[in-house]
């Protein structure tokens, strides 16, 4: 399983689960957990994904991923569970 972390933060506006999940399909990234939380009108989402089954390459998921972003208002970001893993630990 190649495990990857995705987040999405910024003003809640209608279908930015529903768009970030049809790129996630699209390029057969399959969603294991998700957890989205809107505070005060905004928007933030974290999910557990495994792209072992993806012909798309990381960088181009991540690329692809930030543009998205861009498109609909939030800012995403993506890491290997790995790098989120060692990022965060105490």
């Amino acid at each position: 399983m190649e495990r990857i972390i995705i987040t999405v933060v910024g003003k809640d506006t209608v279908g930015i689960i529903a768009k970030v999940c049809t790129y996630l399909a699209e390029v057969k990234i399959n969603v294991l957990d998700i957890s989205q939380t809107i505070v005060s009108g905004y928007f933030n989402m974290m999910m557990i994904a495994d792209r072992s089954s993806s012909d798309v390459d990381f960088g181009a998921c991540q690329e692809a991923l930030e543009k998205l972003g861009n498109e609909i208002g939030v800012q995403i970001r993506c890491q290997r569970e790995e790098i989120f893993e060692m990022m965060h630990r105490i």
